[in-house]
């Protein structure tokens, strides 16, 4: 039986809902070429802080990753820490927000905007 190579690239997941709000998102502000941004930097309750905006640049050393129609944006820097991470759309009682479940993440703060590794 042949080996397959599995592939190793790091990268950040979108799920179906956060494309969905994304996409309301673009729609609002009229911009089709805009991206969602995600970043991490020091800082926040727990070490970390993520960032969630939307953007129309590219820069070098940026990471476009393209899922459900939006591409998700994120500098290699933040990359390193969000590696196999998945951004969601979370809608319930006490509101709606985007959510990062972070697989390197050893512990978050109650608000889910920060962590640490």
């Amino acid at each position: 039986m042949a080996e397959t190579a599995l592939d190793t690239t790091p990268r950040v997941a979108l799920t179906e809902s956060a494309a969905k709000r994304v996409l309301q998102l673009i729609d609002m502000e009229g911009k089709p070429n805009l991206m969602l941004r995600v970043t991490v930097s020091g800082g926040g309750c727990s070490g970390f802080q993520y960032g969630i905006t939307l953007d129309d640049n590219v820069t070098d050393g940026d990471q476009v990753f393209t899922e459900y129609g939006v591409s998700l944006v994120t500098d290699e820097s933040s990359l390193e820490l969000l590696q196999g991470s998945v951004v969601d759309f979370v809608q319930d009682l006490i509101g709606a927000s985007f959510q990062i479940r972070n697989p390197n993440a050893s512990s978050t703060c109650g608000c889910g905007s920060s962590f640490s590794v």
